[in-house]
């Protein structure tokens, strides 16, 4: 995976240019996605305790930084881009004193390191680790950053059901008299780690890099970095009549949640 290292610079230049799109979008409520699948489990496998300092590892636009001070949390949120700390912190005017807002690259232990050592309960990554051209130095930095105990939970996209060239698809049948519908998926690989150009949302200016690795990855780089996997969600939304097609997808999880626990 730190082959792909060298498309950081890149990446991060791109999100500089997204950045405005996507916070214009997501504003301060965020989307639907994050609100009923990111939101709920994340904040349950957190455990988030008023007086917790918590790390939100590319934070954005602070969206989730600011969920997390309302719990109580003393948050240190940073984000490689610039230009999203700066729209984070411009949302985030009362927050004055309980969020702290820094620029800093999750692909280098220094730069982590240097956000403090031994002094989290906790650590969070919203679907982002996915968009990180090399991850490797997180574990390992969370392991020196975390207190005895502590908890790192992040969300990605599903890789098993979101893999490079997923396909949806939407079939109509009739089943004895009845019109039926139904979604799937139809995938070609998911072993094979890989970098692609994504387009997150509509009519985004250009489009980012996301690095699809499959489950195996991320379980083997935390559990061999002495973290134990002890929590993990595959959340879907509940069926809504209204919603249309594009979330009638229950029985297809768009997300998956982990829980890596420090030892000690």
């Amino acid at each position: 995976m730190s082959e792909w290292k060298s498309l950081t610079g890149d990446s991060r230049a791109r999100w500089d240019e997204v950045a405005p799109f996507w916070d214009d979008y997501m504003g301060a409520a965020s989307n639907r996605f994050h609100r009923e699948i990111v939101r709920p489990k994340t904040e349950e496998l957190l455990e988030v305790k008023v007086g917790h300092a918590v790390l939100d590892l590319a934070c954005g636009n602070g969206n989730f930084s600011r969920r997390l001070a309302d719990l109580g949390a003393k948050v240190v949120a940073f984000d490689y881009s610039p230009v999203m700390v700066q729209r984070a912190l411009a949302r985030s005017s009362d927050y004055a004193g309980r969020i702290d807002y820094r620029v800093a690259d999750a692909t280098s232990a220094e730069s982590l390191l240097e956000l403090g050592t031994q002094q989290y309960d906790s650590a969070v990554a919203n679907m982002a680790l996915h968009d990180i051209a090399d991850i490797s130095a997180i574990p390992k930095a969370l392991q020196v950053m975390l207190k005895p105990g502590g908890v790192f939970v992040f969300s990605i996209p599903h890789p098993c059901f979101q893999p490079p060239g997923m396909r949806k698809i939407h079939e109509t049948e009739e089943i004895n008299g009845v019109v039926a519908t139904r979604n799937s998926i139809q995938i070609s690989k998911y072993l094979t780690p890989e970098p692609c150009e994504s387009i997150g949302i509509r009519g985004q200016p250009v489009p980012h890099y996301l690095f699809h690795r499959p489950l195996s990855a991320y379980m083997n780089l935390f559990m061999r970095s002495s973290f134990v996997l002890d929590g993990f969600e595959e959340p879907s939304f509940e069926p809504d009549d209204k919603a249309g097609e594009r979330f009638d997808w229950y029985e297809i999880p768009p997300a998956a949640i982990f829980r890596f626990r420090k030892q000690g």
